[in-house]
């Protein structure tokens, strides 16, 4: 198994399971990762120490920091919007389930303080379609940016989500950032797939894993036909080096032209 690729562990039926740490210097995302699942009824206090997100992917939960509370519900990772709670390192984060829920969390070194923050359709950065209308709409997907510059300076990580529909692209054209980027996957169907294209490689990636990309390796993702494809992606700002827009590889940058049309598009003439 490739580093870069981090197969599904086995998640027990609650707690928290640890994907990638901030700890791992073979690989240093500067990012913890991992899995929530907690019973309905139950509560999960994260300690400060780090900046904590925690996404909602599935359930019904009650999330808490300061005096940012609200309760959110998602069942549909496909066609609901995102909710995400966010705290500084000074602010405890907080998850109260109602039902059996499940959540991805990412925790990160900043020393910075900021009014702990909940995200929804109604305060994210950006949601919809990209590149629709473009390449014969082989590249369209949706994207969720939950929070980066625009809406939270203060933060060491962004947030976002795409949907891929089924067997087109995603992270199009391929592109690259000196920033390290976390991407974990879900698809419509248990049975789902799609690749992962990190510079000259190619991983075959299933439901539940997890790819981390460094070094300013080129990405670009697609979903097998007949599976739609979803992954989280958080991106960790270096020192003095906030991610802002990533480098498009130069032989395919013809393509973010506003207007190629459908026949340009199809490379048919």
């Amino acid at each position: 198994m490739p580093p870069e690729l981090l197969r599904q562990p086995r998640h027990p039926e609650t707690g928290y399971t640890a994907i990638t740490t901030i700890q791992d210097q073979s690989f240093p995302t500067g990012m913890d990762f991992g899995i929530l699942r907690i019973r309905a009824g139950a509560s999960h206090r994260f300690q400060p120490g780090f900046e904590t997100a925690c996404l909602l992917l599935d359930g019904h939960v009650e999330l808490r920091a300061g005096s940012a509370r609200q309760r959110a519900e998602r069942g549909d990772l496909f066609h609901q919007d995102p909710v995400a709670l966010h705290a500084d390192s000074s602010t405890p984060a907080v998850i109260h389930a109602l039902t059996h829920s499940e959540l991805a969390v990412l925790r990160s070194e900043n020393p910075a303080r900021f009014t702990p923050l909940i995200f929804d359709s109604s305060t994210m950065a950006e949601s919809g379609y990209r590149d629709r209308g473009k390449l014969d709409d082989t590249a369209c997907r949706i994207v969720r940016t939950i929070f980066d510059l625009r809406n939270r300076p203060e933060a060491s990580l962004v947030l976002g989500e795409v949907v891929n529909f089924p067997g087109r692209w995603s992270s199009y054209p391929p592109h690259h950032h000196p920033q390290p980027e976390i991407y974990h996957y879900r698809f419509s169907k248990p049975q789902g797939y799609g690749h992962c294209e990190l510079g000259e490689r190619v991983f075959k990636v299933y439901h539940g894993d997890t790819v981390r990309i460094l070094q300013g390796n080129t990405h670009s993702q697609v979903a097998a036909p007949g599976y739609s494809m979803y992954y989280m992606w958080a991106i960790r700002h270096l020192p003095g080096r906030p991610y802002t827009v990533p480098t498009f590889v130069p032989e395919h940058r013809w393509m973010m032209d506003p207007a190629p049309g459908a026949t340009t598009g199809s490379g048919l003439g």
